[in-house]
């Protein structure tokens, strides 16, 4: 490439006054009033240096090559056939007559039409650029640069690692010359090629079996009530209230898909709570298939038909639940003066120690005295008899008894009168069914 200084150079006056002004390049002929061309070439010393001759030219001067044939010696003939010779003296101008050269600048190349136009240096290659580089054409020129994604150091075009300079919102993957952007696991590239859209997991795909909640990345799966999420976090399987706890339902729990229910076994109506269990009284519903001769014993979950009662000989029967021995009947010795015949009912797996039955002297004689306990029925020691009085006692059951059962109890009453020297008892005869649930 060929260096090249020039400067274009004009003369201005200033309106209003009589001297003028020469732009650089030039100076002010007083005789003529022209601004007339400075020869740098020869006022200058060394104006060009090397193997390079100085060129004059109309208001600067150009160095080039000896070797360049285009060129005469300026020192030879200042107006050679380079320029047309200058104007003869005549009136004073403003400006001087600027002729049209037959040669260019550095940069530029006659055309067909002795115009100057620009050599395009890319295209010829006639460029110095860098094998790396590539070549711009400019006005009288060119440049070497870089495509996008490189950058010059030294002569030298070295990728740019565009992913140091944060250019992706997630992730970012540097290639020579250029990047690429992707997206974290539940997020999208949007158009820009850069930052990254939310995936809303829940209306692209639904993965939940039940109910999706999208969230920033990700998605959440959750259950209605009644089930429970699976350790893949995606499936709900059924939870099975039953197994959490005994005391949900009093009597028995029914799983069921998302819930459970409760039943009562026969006998019994579920309450409006949806657990706890009561009775049916079949005797009260007259529900009961007992003859009329019997009489309707309800219990809990069921009920009994009672016969009558019978007295045996040598016993009378005094009314329907109670028998007498007669004192004057000799078979009458040894037994119990009087029977009476008692019901009562009691759930299964009462707590202990429980009262559960009372029993007293109805008349007390002057110097007499009472001893109450259990005759007969007992032999699993399940109760006992405390007095609780000189006339009362209570019946007390002290282990858990389970049901269904019958439990026939005899207990005794023996009156002791030291005065009259008289010793007799009383029996109540107690049948206790027990129920076979505790409810």
């Amino acid at each position: 490439r060929i260096l090249t200084a020039f400067t274009l150079a004009v003369c201005l006056s200033s309106p209003g006054k009589a001297q003028q002004q020469c732009t650089n390049g030039f100076d002010l002929d007083r005789a003529s009033g022209q601004c007339l061309d400075i020869d740098e070439c020869r006022i200058i010393p060394e104006a060009c240096r090397g193997d390079m001759v100085c060129v004059n030219q109309n208001g600067g001067y150009l160095c080039v090559p000896r070797t360049n044939p285009v060129y005469r010696s300026p020192y030879l003939n200042p107006y050679s056939n380079i320029y047309p010779p200058p104007p003869a003296p005549g009136p004073v101008a403003n400006y001087p007559t600027v002729t049209r050269p037959l040669m260019c600048r550095f940069g530029y190349q006659l055309d067909e039409n002795n115009q100057c136009v620009d050599v395009d240096e890319c295209a010829s290659d006639s460029h110095q650029c860098n094998p790396t580089q590539i070549c711009i054409n400019t006005e009288g020129g060119y440049t070497c640069s870089c495509t996008e994604g490189y950058w010059l150091l030294e002569g030298q075009c070295l990728d740019i690692d565009e992913c140091r300079y944060g250019y992706c919102q997630q992730l970012c993957a540097n290639v020579p010359g250029s990047y690429s952007c992707t997206c974290n696991p539940g997020f999208t590239l949007n158009d820009d090629g850069r930052s990254c859209q939310d995936v809303n997991e829940c209306t692209t795909e639904n993965p939940c079996t039940q109910t999706c909640v999208n969230t920033y990345g990700s998605f959440l799966c959750r259950c209605e009530p009644g089930y429970e999420l699976e350790a893949d976090g995606v499936n709900c399987s059924d939870m099975d209230e039953c197994s959490f706890s005994e005391f949900l339902c009093q009597h028995e729990c029914v799983n069921s898909p998302g819930s459970y229910y409760c039943i009562c076994p026969s006998g019994y109506n579920l309450l409006e709570d949806s657990r706890s269990c009561q009775d049916i009284n079949e005797c009260e519903n007259r529900n009961f298939t007992c003859t009329p001769q019997q009489t309707c014993f309800n219990i809990p979950g069921e009920y009994k038909c009672l016969d009558p009662v019978r007295c045996e000989d040598p016993y009378i029967q005094i009314n329907e639940n109670r028998c007498m021995c007669p004192a004057e009947n000799a078979g009458c010795r040894d037994q119990p003066f009087t029977i009476l015949y008692r019901v009562m009912d009691m759930v299964s797996g009462r707590s202990v120690p429980s009262d559960i039955f009372q029993m007293q002297a109805t008349t007390r004689y002057p110097g007499a005295y009472y001893i109450f306990q259990i005759k007969s029925g007992n032999e699993g020691r399940e109760f006992y008899m405390r007095q609780t009085g000189p006339i009362s006692a209570t019946l007390v059951m002290t282990r858990p008894v389970k049901g269904p059962r019958t439990i026939q109890l005899d207990l005794e009453m023996i009156t002791v009168n030291t005065v009259i020297n008289f010793r007799g008892s009383s029996v109540i005869r107690l049948r206790i069914y027990v129920s076979q649930y505790s409810f």
